[in-house]
């Protein structure tokens, strides 16, 4: 049997593959893989950014394989049991000091939505992509997060008009409502998800993770505390090999050789915790 999830690399870019095509279902096997890959990612300090997409060029994802259900519930205890292991899996992704970018095409849709929610790009195609929670015609609500984030990318209208109307909307439109950064012909969207990568795959690290950390949390977090947690990203970042280099490029009127070196000063991934309250 074949893996459930795929990890290939180029370079400091790692793509991570829902090996389930055509319809690449988030199966009980894919979160069980993906929660162990997390981890692993983030300790590589060769990898500088990650794309996660499905297999074949057909969907992204339609969702959770529903199948399961029952045997999800079991193995983890309740159906809760599950649900929490994929809000974890999600907050994971999000929390990430590497970047994410998600490519939407095909049905994306449930948690084929709500897993990209949680990465830092969304890429979608011009043509063909579904991209909605239909959780309503099963007569329930999203439960990976996907209300919470969806509402916060485009804000309170757009996120009850997909909802409760159950729409599955294109990828222009995601893109007008702020739900995707960019939009590509099908044929282009995994070319350009690459070039995306391997562009922030080469910015230096520890400023990466210092942006990532501040800019995720700061819709979480007072204003003041969200300048706060910039000022400590600001404060590690500081006397790294990186941002000498940084300083030096600049005054030298060249481009930037970054080593990549993501050792920040205090930084959450010497401490295990991230910058702000309760983490």
């Amino acid at each position: 049997m074949s893996e459930a999830l795929v990890v290939e690399r180029d370079g400091r870019v790692a793509t991570i593959i829902n090996n389930d095509a055509p319809r690449n279902r988030m199966t009980l096997e894919f979160i069980d893989q993906l929660e162990t890959t997390i981890p692993e990612i983030e300790k590589d300090k060769s990898i500088g950014a990650v794309v996660i997409r499905g297999a074949g060029e057909e969907h992204f994802s339609v969702g959770m394989n529903l199948k399961q259900f029952s045997e999800g519930a079991k193995a983890k205890g309740s159906i809760f049991g599950m649900l929490d292991q994929r809000l974890r899996v999600i907050r994971k992704i999000e929390l990430s000091t590497k970047p994410w970018i998600a490519t939407m095409y095909g049905y994306c849709l449930g948690g084929g939505l709500e897993l990209p929610l949680g990465c830092h790009f969304r890429l979608a195609a011009e043509e063909g992509a579904k991209i909605g929670l239909p959780e309503m015609d099963l007569g329930t609500v999203p439960a990976w997060g996907g209300s919470a984030r969806l509402t916060r990318a485009v804000g309170r209208s757009a996120a009850l008009d997909m909802i409760l109307r159950g729409k599955m909307i294109s990828g222009p439109e995601a893109y007008r409502i702020g739900l995707v950064q960019e939009v590509w012909p099908s044929h282009q969207l995994q070319a350009k998800a690459q070039e995306l990568a391997h562009e922030l795959a080469q910015q230096p690290a520890a400023a990466v993770a210092g942006v990532l950390d501040t800019v995720v949390r700061a819709g979480e977090l007072s204003l003041e505390e969200a300048i706060a947690a910039e000022r400590a990203a600001v404060e590690a970042t500081f006397g790294t090999p990186d941002q000498a280099e940084g300083m030096r490029a600049f005054l030298e009127k060249r481009e930037p050789r970054f080593h990549n070196d993501a050792r920040i000063r205090n930084s959450r991934a010497d401490s295990g915790k991230g910058i702000g309250p309760g983490n």
